[in-house]
């Protein structure tokens, strides 16, 4: 029987980029029939048509619905949708599909057939190539994650911030609940509690091109960030009671 996945695209106010998202995806998952594929657009507080368009897609497109919050939030966004998945892989990924849908195969693969808990799209693994990203992005996307290798020594993996990650039924069941970030540091923070608790991380390399139109304050994120690792080094980190 084939894997179900399940793909999240958390979105806020992107009346514009869904009906391509959604277009490109489909006519990308529709040439790998080897998954059984559902896509679910998770809209976090948008104040524009997001979700009425996303709604009529869904009406399009099989297998596609909506999941709706008043509040903002990536990751109040992916912890709503991944928990109330049964998907056997649950996916995310960015509207502005940044990272080449090629390496979705890959990283599907890595949680349904090889065995790992989590699997990461990676910029900073060999393979990987990066397009038109701005001097500034780049220089603060590797001093993060630079930031994190000092805090935590050998983490188990190079790139923390890549919106492209799949987790296992195992992982959203045992993880999300400990993770207590509701916006961008939600990804570091399952990578660093999935580290702690032995789950395994496999990083894909990927291609990735700079969207121009991106909606994320890199000043303040990066201090949310900042501050969401002190919190994980001095308070520490939970673990899953159970295991299964």
């Amino acid at each position: 029987m084939a894997a179900t996945v399940d793909i999240v695209i958390p979105v806020l106010n992107e009346e514009v980029a869904i009906p391509f998202c959604i277009e490109k995806l489909y006519a990308f998952i529709d040439q790998h029939p080897e998954r059984d594929w559902r896509v679910v657009v998770a809209d976090n507080g948008s104040s524009d048509r997001t979700t009425e368009i996303a709604t009529e897609l869904a009406a399009v497109y099989p297998k596609l619905s909506v999941s709706t919050l008043d509040q903002r939030g990536r990751g109040r966004a992916l912890k709503k949708a991944w928990t109330e998945s049964d998907a056997d892989v649950r996916v995310y990924m960015d509207v502005d599909l940044s990272t080449d849908l090629m390496s979705l195969p890959l990283l599907v693969a890595a949680v349904a057939d090889d065995g790992y808990e989590v699997a990461i799209g990676s910029r900073l693994i060999k393979g990987s190539e990066v397009v038109d990203r701005t001097l500034k992005r780049e220089i603060t996307s590797r001093g993060y994650n630079m930031l994190i290798h000092i805090f935590f020594p050998f983490p188990g993996f190079k790139d923390a911030q890549c919106g492209f990650k799949a987790v296992s039924r195992k992982t959203a069941d045992n993880l999300i609940p400990l993770i207590r970030d509701n916006a961008w540091f939600f990804d570091t923070e399952l990578l660093l509690i999935a580290g702690k608790s032995g789950y395994g991380i496999k990083e894909i390399p990927v291609h990735w091109e700079d969207d121009p139109d991106t909606r994320v304050k890199i000043a303040s994120t990066a201090w949310e960030d900042v501050k969401g690792l002190l919190r994980l080094r001095f308070k520490g980190r939970p673990t899953p009671t159970s295991t299964a």
